[in-house]
């Protein structure tokens, strides 16, 4: 790949370590990747087996939370699937669980530490199950960001606005100056309230949610949009920018959802004659434009169900989804295609397989505790607070 396809994809050099996952760790990351303990063979052909045998022991003391991106063998063994939020709130409302068992990313299970009772343990089968996207935004990059804008001279006037995508940290970070956290179902939602309380927006960290929300849905232009690069001095944006825009956009965005293109949405609409283009918000605006319809993943879900029998799907967003939605909806004569020609997962996601969750209940059985995610008292503290905002959204 070339330096200006690089550069084109908007995608950072990766360091080699971080491509033994499993086997170094990045002191600068807010997640480690050691996974302690051995794990049984993906061979093994009893792992089905003893996974039903260590979550049948646990009874009531464990809830496995599985995330739509999941693969199937080990959505089988999820009590709830769902977005990121609605897991975590799923969790919150079962107190009695001594074990909260998350398969899904690190974001996810910070979230659910925040909102469910000190007495809850959340498991994260697999350490290195982070998120490209979350890890595009750190706290210090954040702060560094704010010390941009209050040297513009507007920080005043900013509120912020970060995707549920995103760590502990910048949760918190929002909660300190006065802003919120929004999903993908509700980003609108949150933009006007955060207009309401201030003339900017600080999105973080998925430009492309943030744009689509503010153009798209909003009416505003590309021309209020600044895109902030924190690997950039004051992050490539000059004092009339900051002042002049609307939506300042950090530069991060979802490695799967950022793969789509216009041309593959042209390409789909030629093979397959009056297909329907579905795609998640977190893609590129020029895909979001061409699409017919737009949404979160519990909106193409029910747009799905709601579709009539003999109707074709192009879809937009993680291919263990698409593929499963593919095969549930086959009985009704709906053909559901994934949106791309290139088979693409999200690679962290698929990180929690059946080893690491048969590992990870059989400890748990055996009464180990182990990947326990705690997010500190502070952070819960103030990222709580960004989060009860959301949820008073109107």
């Amino acid at each position: 790949m070339t330096t200006a396809q690089t550069q084109e994809l908007d995608v950072q050099p990766t360091p080699l370590a971080l491509l033994l996952l499993g086997r170094e760790a990045d002191p600068r990351s807010e997640r480690g990747v050691e996974c302690p303990g051995d794990l049984p063979a993906a061979s093994d052909p009893d792992l089905v087996a003893r996974a039903r045998a260590a979550k049948e022991k646990l009874g009531n003391k464990v809830f496995v939370l599985g995330h739509h991106y999941q693969r199937d063998e080990v959505i089988q063994f999820a009590d709830v699937t769902g977005d990121s939020f609605k897991l975590a709130r799923d969790a919150a409302a079962r107190p009695e669980a001594e074990y909260i068992v998350f398969c899904g990313v690190h974001f996810m299970a910070e979230s659910a530490d925040i909102l469910t009772n000190d007495a809850q343990k959340v498991v994260l089968p697999d350490l290195a199950a982070g998120c490209s996207m979350a890890d595009m935004a750190t706290a210090e990059q954040v702060a560094e960001c704010w010390d941009v804008l209050t040297e513009a001279g507007v920080a005043e006037q900013v509120v912020p606005v970060s995707y549920m995508n995103s760590s502990a940290d910048i949760k918190a970070f929002t909660g300190r100056h006065g802003g919120t956290i929004c999903t993908s179902s509700n980003a609108e939602r949150a933009l006007e309230w955060a207009f309401r309380q201030g003339e900017k927006v600080l999105f973080l960290p998925d430009q492309h949610l943030g744009r689509n929300t503010a153009v798209r849905d909003m009416g505003m232009s590309l021309e209020d949009c600044v895109v902030y690069n924190p690997h950039r001095p004051n992050g490539g944006l000059s004092a009339e920018e900051l002042s002049a825009a609307k939506m300042i956009l950090w530069r991060g965005h979802c490695s799967v959802h950022g793969r789509f293109s216009l041309d593959s949405v042209n390409d789909v609409r030629a093979r397959i004659p009056g297909v329907n283009v579905l795609v998640h918000p977190e893609c590129r605006h020029e895909v979001v434009s061409a699409a017919d319809h737009v949404g979160s993943t519990e909106y193409i879900i029910k747009a799905l169900e709601a579709a009539p029998a003999g109707s074709k799907w192009a879809i937009g967003t993680e291919l263990n989804l698409v593929r499963r939605l593919a095969n549930r909806f086959a009985p009704e004569d709906k053909e559901i295609v994934f949106l791309d020609k290139t088979v693409c997962f999200c690679s962290t996601m698929n990180r929690i397989d059946l080893p690491h969750l048969v590992w990870t209940l059989e400890s748990l059985a055996e009464g180990t505790l182990v990947n326990h995610i705690q997010v500190d008292k502070e952070t819960e503290t103030y990222a709580k607070l960004a989060l009860e905002r959301m949820l008073a959204l109107p």
